[in-house]
């Protein structure tokens, strides 16, 4: 039997959206001040909602797993705190280039690509660490039910604008399968207008017509 995951869809929006990110600001016109204040805008948007996921599962789940495994969040908790001051370091190398004249970005837009590409990995390897060890110690300590009054708990704490942010990084991030099995997940769960917001808000929006397609069929069968 599946057991529940709620690391998964969460884990796919981040890297979707940090892998989208380093790749614009690898390849970014920084001279360009239109182009780049809506990409440092973007970082920015990017950066606290990566930070509202680390609040989150420090509200829920670490608190959860130190009841029943007492120091079974150690290496998370140091991840979590080593995240944070990227975050300062990021907010940092931003307002660098913010603050540098057009012809002179250059080079601290540089170090902005460096410093997230930094960050990326560690996050990347972080998430990893959480789905290879920490999910199945969750698997172990509690039961289906548990887990989803967890994630249910974490989604009333985010407000529907925010939760909006979040689904449109995780839909597309998902392969079709897992898509249609997400959102057939919360269609049972949550009222019609909901639901019809989550399609016409984050699905529609995020996805090619020929995904959006297929995405209506399978949760149409």
């Amino acid at each position: 039997m599946q057991r529940h995951d709620l690391y998964g869809p969460i884990h796919k929006g981040i890297r979707f959206a940090l892998s989208d990110l380093l790749v614009r600001l690898g390849n970014a016109d920084f001279a360009d001040g239109a182009a780049g204040r809506e990409l440092l805008g973007a970082v920015r948007r990017q950066l606290v909602l990566s930070a509202g996921h680390l609040h989150h599962e420090e509200a829920e789940i670490h608190g959860a797993l130190e009841a029943r495994a007492p120091g079974a969040t150690l290496t998370l908790q140091a991840d979590h705190d080593h995240h944070r001051r990227a975050f300062e370091t990021l907010e940092a190398a931003i307002a660098a280039v913010e603050a540098a004249p057009a012809e002179a970005r250059a080079a601290p837009a540089r170090q902005l690509y460096l410093a997230f590409s930094q960050f990326a990995a560690a996050d990347f390897a972080h998430m990893a660490e959480e789905e290879l060890v920490v999910l199945p110690l969750l698997h172990r300590l509690f039961d289906d039910e548990e887990l989803i009054a967890m994630e249910a708990r974490i989604v009333a704490a985010i407000p529907p604008e925010k939760m909006i942010e979040y689904l449109k990084l995780m839909i597309p991030g998902m392969n079709p399968a897992e898509r249609a099995a997400f959102l057939g997940f919360v269609r049972a769960g949550a009222p019609a207008e909901v639901f019809e917001a989550i399609l016409g808000f984050a699905a529609r929006p995020t996805l090619a017509p020929a995904e959006y397609e297929a995405l209506e069929l399978a949760l149409a069968a």
